[in-house]
């Protein structure tokens, strides 16, 4: 059987890794294919030493979002209570339900921070009241803030 060669991927490929990962692949692979292709270069002290600092500038840049998403997660939980405003009906019913949007504007107006809407989690919420909503601010860091659906001012 042929010996295996060592290469750096330049970008992701698929079924073989990320860009700047270490592969062992075949050495026809990495001849015919990856590095006239430009998708990899062939791993040598240099290259290795690349790899390790842009690992771990990579590293030093999630813990820091890591650590902002905490701090967020703090603040957001301090507020604590939002209120969202919606028109309702006959016993308490509101017209519509509370959206995800709904619960972005309402922590955006009250604590001028930028929430991914994407990132929040409503539950059914077809009446007023208080009820609780997760939001995701990082894959690690999981925020539980209350909202409080109140009837909205009937203008006149």
């Amino acid at each position: 059987m042929a010996k295996r060669v060592q290469l750096v991927l330049n970008r992701d490929v698929s079924k073989l890794g990320r860009a700047g990962d270490l592969v062992d692949v075949a050495p026809g692979y990495a001849r015919n294919y990856l590095i006239p292709q430009g998708l990899a270069v062939q791993a040598n002290p240099g290259i290795l030493k690349q790899v390790e600092r842009r690992k771990e500038l990579e590293r030093q840049r999630l813990l820091e979002e890591k650590q902002q998403a905490e701090t967020l997660k703090q603040a957001l939980e301090t507020v604590g209570r939002f209120t969202i405003a919606k028109q309702a009906g006959e016993k308490d019913a509101i017209f519509g339900t509370v959206t995800n949007q709904d619960v972005a504007t309402a922590i955006r107006e009250a604590t001028k921070q930028e929430i991914d809407r994407r990132g929040i989690t409503v539950p059914d919420i077809h009446k007023l009241g208080s009820y609780r909503v997760e939001i995701k601010l990082h894959p690690e860091v999981t925020a539980t803030v209350e909202i409080q659906v109140v009837p909205a001012k009937a203008s006149e």
